[in-house]
């Protein structure tokens, strides 16, 4: 099946901002999973408008092919990213290794806030919460408002707390809950919302904006890490259209449990610091039937570098020629604050590469920062595409104000964590009639995306339509690259082999084997081909449940072909183990587990919430005595609410 389809050529930009066509890739297909489990058969992503944005590996790239048996390495783009994960900006502005030397806890009132998003970008005139279209800004002064009575910690982030040096005992405070609901103010805070636009479900939908998260500011550690701190669920912002700015429990608990979870899985993500319950209710429709209930009220801190999506860009990009010079301010803001290496980039460097147009055209990185941090973005969201793949991860609301700039996974609403393994699941309600967002669109969705991140950059004249090209160009090969080694550790293999993936992907889809635990379980088979049949499947016996004759000697074959490729490797049974184990989790945030806490905590009891975030910083161990956490959902977490959810939190 192919990943990518053809899009339409209408733009989703103003016409009188309507940039350049950008027609100059070529199709490419990520056939990754069977062709009959094919999502956008369903809802073909070619009945959305959009740019048109095909994909095409240049020459120059080295990808890798689908149809080659083993990755080669990808250009020095690539180095751009690899060099920022062990670096971050420092509070001069500079370059600081990760690894300094902490200088100690702190208190809540030692915090060592800044404010840059506020001091170098416009902001709002106004600070009321009067719902409106605002207008050349990229924020509003606001402070947090939401109804508090006798709040409650509920559960917070060890690790998160390390990342701001906050002392453990500042959460034993009889006023935290408090400040962590809003009703007291953070001494040092500067309250703000963000103002941002998205595409929602292929649409163009104008404004949206921070309507229920409101950012207290951004902290540097004392490794000189900028750290913005987030209320989700604080109250009433002018973004906030017809809501009333307020989150409940169970989206709340999902948040904070997944915002970990993810994290330590080893995938980007914001993170959480804590949750508190306000004590107060919060009317919900939650299937949007018409019949709406109480629900106790809840709010998440949130944390991240930054929570600038592609949407933040967008929506001055749609505006007209006088946001133009904003979309300029919000793109050098980023490079400055959160991708310095690129400004420092020289023309030594040599970062020119074919765009593998008919013309040959060079895209030379070193000569535009723009272009350069576009395709950064790019690989950013690939890297982040197939980490989710590789996981069995699906978003469920890939609109575009849900794509972080920093390739973090944000915004948890409708998740979930394939089960039975099925490429057109998806977690969200509103999403079945096409299933745009289901697990086999996502590498999909993630381009499509791209393409409206570099249509605004493009009506911005900050890049031209090559550098738009090469930046999704780029994203394809980034994509393929991490995908397949991806799937080529998991299953513990020495290199690539795109037939013997094919069939076991297509053997789980058939079979609705549970994603998880298959592979988990693989790495119990032994590289021995004098195995007897009859014995081939004892190690998958578990995941193998009710199936045929016929379907057992599918099975077989595999496992047959799987155990040829082990032994010509020459690893190990007990190496081979040791690496799959460490790439293939025992435990994911399955959403009947979410489910339990969330039951328990809506009486009170958040005893469960709190087992859940311990069990998931380790997820890649055995946990002795946890075992139950790994088993597969019972017949219950199949029932709306559960398995599947609405975007209503």
């Amino acid at each position: 099946m192919s990943l990518l389809s053809h899009f339409s050529q209408k733009s989703l930009l103003s016409r009188s901002l309507r940039p350049p066509l950008i027609s100059s890739l070529r199709a490419s297909k990520f056939s990754l999973y069977p062709s009959s489990f094919l999502c956008s058969q369903l809802h073909p992503l070619s009945q959305q408008p959009s740019l048109a944005c095909h994909v095409t590996n240049p020459p120059s790239s080295r990808s890798v092919s689908m149809d080659s048996s083993s990755p080669e390495p990808t250009v020095s783009i690539d180095s751009l990213s690899d060099d920022f994960k062990n670096q971050n900006l420092g509070a001069d502005g500079g370059l600081h290794d990760k690894n300094s030397t902490s200088k100690g806890k702190l208190t809540l009132a030692d915090l060592n806030w800044d404010h840059s998003f506020v001091r170098e970008l416009p902001g709002d005139s106004r600070t009321d919460t009067i719902p409106r279209q605002v207008l050349h800004a990229c924020y509003t002064k606001v402070s947090p408002s939401a109804e508090v009575e006798n709040p409650h910690l509920v559960a917070w982030s060890e690790s998160v707390s390390e990342l701001l040096d906050l002392d453990p005992k500042e959460f034993d405070r009889p006023d935290f809950p408090l400040l962590f609901s809003g009703a007291s103010p953070l001494v040092g805070a500067l309250p703000y919302a963000q103002c941002y636009g998205g595409h929602q479900f292929g649409m163009w939908a104008g404004q949206l904006g921070d309507g229920r998260a409101i950012t207290l500011g951004e902290i540097i550690n004392s490794k000189s890490e900028r750290w913005e701190l987030q209320l989700k669920g604080a109250g009433k912002t002018p973004y906030s259209r017809f809501a009333d700015g307020l989150a409940v429990l169970r989206s709340s608990i999902r948040e904070f449990l997944c915002s970990e979870a993810i994290h330590h899985l080893g995938i980007p993500t914001t993170r959480a610091l804590c949750l508190v319950t306000t004590g107060k209710y919060v009317t919900r429709d939650m299937f949007y039937d018409g019949n709406p209930k109480e629900e106790p009220g809840a709010i998440v801190c949130r944390v991240a570098q930054s929570f600038l999506r592609f949407g933040s860009y967008q929506i001055h990009a749609s505006r007209g020629k006088e946001d133009l010079d904003i979309v300029r301010a919000l793109a050098d803001y980023a490079i400055k604050n959160h991708f310095s290496h690129i400004e420092n980039m020289s023309k030594s460097e040599s970062l020119s590469f074919s765009t593998g147009d008919e013309d040959h055209s060079v895209v030379d990185l070193t000569s535009n920062k723009y272009a350069a941090w576009a395709v950064e973005i790019a690989e950013r969201t690939a890297s982040l595409v197939a980490s989710w793949q590789g996981v069995g991860f699906t978003h469920g609301v890939l609109n575009t104000d849900n794509m972080s700039i920093l390739g973090l996974t944000i915004d948890y609403g409708p998740f979930g964590f394939l089960d039975a393994f099925d490429p057109s699941y998806t977690p969200n309600t509103t999403d079945l009639p096409g299933r745009r967002y289901c697990f086999a669109n996502q590498p999909d969705i993630g381009l499509w995306n791209i393409a409206q991140f570099t249509a605004s950059l493009t009506a911005a004249q900050l890049i031209d339509d090559k550098e738009a090209n090469y930046a999704m160009e780029r994203y394809g090969t980034k994509f393929m690259d991490e995908y397949q080694a991806i799937m080529t550790r998991k299953l513990g293999l020495p290199k690539y082999n795109k037939q013997l993936i094919s069939k076991l992907l297509n053997n789980m889809a058939v079979d609705k084997v549970d994603y998880t635990n298959f592979f988990r379980l693989l790495s119990n088979i032994k590289a021995d081909p004098n195995t007897p049949q009859d014995e081939l499947l004892v190690p998958l016996k578990a995941v193998l449940l009710d199936i045929g004759k016929e379907r057992k000697e599918a099975w077989i074959n595999w496992v047959q072909s799987y155990v040829h490729e082990l032994a010509a490797s020459g690893i190990s049974d007990e190496q081979r183990k040791i690496q799959m184990d460490s790439v293939n989790p025992k435990y994911v945030l399955r959403n009947y587990l979410c489910q339990t806490a969330i039951d328990s905590a809506e009486l009170g009891d958040f005893g469960e919430v709190r087992r859940l975030l311990k069990l998931m910083e380790r997820p890649y161990d055995e946990q002795p005595g946890m075992e139950k956490y790994a088993r597969l959902p019972p017949a219950w977490a199949y029932r709306p609410g559960v398995c599947m959810l609405s975007c209503s939190s």
